[in-house]
């Protein structure tokens, strides 16, 4: 069976400078679309076997109430810098495979 690596799907609310420092590093990343509520940005990555980042906790809800996903990563802006979700999503890429992360919630920490 092939191991695939695990590709992100940042929501609305973050920075899209975490995206442009993701993709510099090769890394598989790319944003949702404005304006699209929670339920559809989780389907959507779900469909593209993309694990969603957000500070949302409606996300949670989501996972809690039975949506299937790729997984979700959840921090908060005010908390963790640009450079905390950079440091925090490698250190993921580099330590999961993208069927370790179905249907498992991650919450940040930093990561020096």
């Amino acid at each position: 069976m092939a191991t695939r690596h695990v590709s992100f799907y940042l929501d609305e609310n973050l920075s899209p400078r975490i995206l442009e420092q993701l993709t510099r590093q090769g890394i598989d990343a790319i944003r949702g679309p404005l304006g699209k509520d929670d339920p559809r940005h989780l389907q959507n990555a779900a469909a593209m076997g993309r694990v969603v980042c957000t500070e949302d906790r409606d996300f949670l809800k989501l996972a809690s109430a039975g949506f299937e996903h790729a997984g979700i990563i959840r921090g908060r802006q005010r908390r963790h810098s640009i450079g905390d979700w950079v440091k925090y999503l490698r250190l993921v890429h580099a330590v999961y495979e993208a069927d370790e992360l179905r249907n498992m919630v991650l919450f940040m920490f930093h990561v020096d």
